[in-house]
């Protein structure tokens, strides 16, 4: 089946992409305080709303034909909600008009996510809310929308526990210091990630995420031209690769809205390539690169890059783990949001 390009992959990055790929295919021929699991349960809306799966399947099923960059977005958006608060569905609240204190979603690190995945919350939210009012939390439909999206793209179809209620903080100074950044060291991923209760093999699997979806150029623009402030482009990139993205990304200026997929080869599957590709010095941010370079991390990766079923594996036990953190229950702790970007 042919690939279709979304919109949003500029035609001069993907020419350079596509010359790259040609290539290399010729050559190819010759874990912040979390909270037990067990507060949460597979069949919590079994008695009452036995069909959310169904409601929220369809609701994804046709965001995946009609906007195909929901998919990457809103499991972007499901680990951005995730590492601040924990998965409460923070991520969703607007900030109040007129009020000092932004919500999470304005902060400087979300900027870049995408309306799409907000838009699908909002579809699948209102769907359930017309067959079970006042029923479901946001948080989970945005778990399991997340779940969705993954097997959609060609990933695992893994149970989605449910039970996690709305949480009733959302401030944008929370964000920094609780999120992965494109430049991280992995003694910072590891820290971060253990943070959360989050093992090593956690965060590698996780990591896998970038099997799919797409980052601007801001966030590997040093790369590119001043790695580590060198004035010189970071010597582990493939000369081919650090081409092609010079192309679309330039030094200075223009590069604003432009983006770069994670996974050169295989972009719009989600698969086990972006292991392989850490390994060819293929990777997009230096975070990803880094899994590979440091000994620590760089047998997980080699692992993960040769079988794909054991990919899966580990990356549906991460989300299952992630999906689990700092989740609220009860009306002590959260709440039932009937819109999702207001507070109840």
């Amino acid at each position: 089946m042919p690939v279709l390009l979304p919109y949003f992959l500029p035609p001069a990055l993907f020419t350079g992409l596509l010359v790259f790929l040609l290539i290399l295919n010729s050559e190819a021929k010759t874990t912040n305080n979390t909270r037990p699991a067990s507060q949460l349960s597979i069949d919590y809306y079994s008695k009452s709303c036995p069909q959310i799966e169904q409601l929220i399947g369809w609701i994804i099923s046709q965001q995946f034909k009609e906007a195909p960059v929901s998919a990457p977005a809103t499991i972007r958006l499901f680990f951005h909600d995730c590492f601040v608060e924990g998965c409460d569905g923070s991520i969703l609240i607007s900030t109040k008009p007129g009020s000092n204190v932004l919500a999470e979603k304005d902060a400087e690190d979300n900027k870049d996510l995408r309306m799409e995945a907000f838009e699908t919350i909002k579809k699948a939210k209102s769907l359930v809310e017309s067959k079970c009012p006042g029923i479901v939390s946001c948080a989970d439909i945005l778990a399991i929308a997340a779940r969705d999206f993954v097997h959609l793209a060609g990933g695992p179809y893994y149970q989605v526990k449910k039970g996690r209620w709305d949480g009733k903080v959302s401030m944008a100074s929370r964000v920094p210091s609780n999120l992965p950044h494109a430049n991280s060291t992995v003694d910072q991923l590891i820290n971060l990630f253990s943070s959360k209760g989050l093992a090593l093999d956690d965060l590698v699997a996780l990591s896998g995420a970038h099997t799919i979806g797409f980052a601007h150029c801001k966030h590997f623009l040093n790369r590119l031209y001043d790695y580590r402030s060198t004035k010189k482009p970071d010597p582990t990139i493939d000369p081919r690769f650090l081409k092609a993205l010079r192309m679309s990304c330039p030094h200075y200026g223009g590069n604003a809205d432009i983006v770069a997929p994670f996974d050169v080869t295989t972009p719009f599957l989600f698969d086990h390539a972006y292991f392989a590709n850490l390994g060819a010095n293929l990777g997009l941010l230096a975070s990803d690169q880094a899994l590979f370079l440091d000994p620590r991390t760089k047998p997980l990766v080699q692992a993960l890059g040769k079988d794909k079923q054991r990919f899966f594996q580990a990356f549906s036990v991460a989300m299952d783990k992630m999906g689990s953190m700092g989740v609220k229950t009860g009306s002590s702790l959260g709440e039932k949001r009937n819109d999702c970007g207001v507070h109840a």
